[in-house]
């Protein structure tokens, strides 16, 4: 029997760029299924985050995260741009967010197209991996799109059409992460129990054995 995860999933969390590969191997090595729900990050859901936050906290992150990558041989380099358009001298969170709108309306496309997982994990190494200067220009998206199975100009335009939809998918998307044990990206949830962060996968992998999860043949 094929299990079931979600998972909660930010375009601007180096954690959750950082939680792929892992996850990646996972659904090709194990009868598993994991349903990729792409969520806005702090800076949109809770504008205020990173002013009430301590100062050593952005710091903090990136020191990590790129330990993480050279320890797990990972690409890694923060995206240029940045997908929150954010004053990082005084991480005021800028009004308008061009930005994430539309990566996360794009991604709760695919997730409707049940592309969910390919869609961000392709999407994610163009932002993530230090290949590309200006991942917002020019086809590196589109090529991305199209390597995960979707048709970037389709998606945008049906975006564009009538976000409602898209926007709905995301709401309920934050609706159960926040309703799932933690507020933080990755979180992965199974059978109700959250998993929260890239170095969870193997807790969550042994929690799924112990459920029944089998290899693949």
């Amino acid at each position: 029997m094929t299990l079931s995860v979600d998972l909660f999933w930010s375009f601007r969390s180096p954690y959750s760029y950082l939680a792929l590969s892992k996850t990646m191997r996972l659904v090709a090595e194990y009868d598993v299924e994991v349903r990729a729900r792409p969520v806005y990050p702090l800076a949109v859901r809770v504008p205020d985050f990173f002013k009430r936050a301590d100062p050593r906290f952005a710091r903090y992150v990136a020191i990590d995260s790129w330990r993480v990558a050279q320890r797990e041989g990972i690409p890694f380099r923060f995206p240029r741009p940045d997908p929150i358009v954010q004053n990082m001298s005084t991480l005021e969170v800028a009004p308008e967010q061009p930005y994430i709108h539309r990566l996360t309306r794009l991604g709760a496309a695919a997730q409707l197209a049940g592309r969910g997982l390919p869609f961000i994990s392709e999407v994610s190494r163009v932002l993530w991996d230090g290949s590309v200067e200006r991942w917002n220009e020019g086809d590196h998206l589109a090529k991305a799109a199209a390597r995960a199975g979707c048709d970037l100009a389709a998606l945008d335009a049906a975006i564009l059409a009538d976000p409602t939809p898209f926007d709905a998918v995301i709401t309920e998307n934050e609706r159960d992460h926040a309703a799932s044990g933690h507020w933080g990206v990755p979180t992965f949830v199974f059978a109700g129990e959250p998993f929260f962060g890239q170095d969870r996968i193997d807790l969550l992998l042994w929690r799924m054995q112990q459920k029944g999860l089998k290899a693949r043949a």
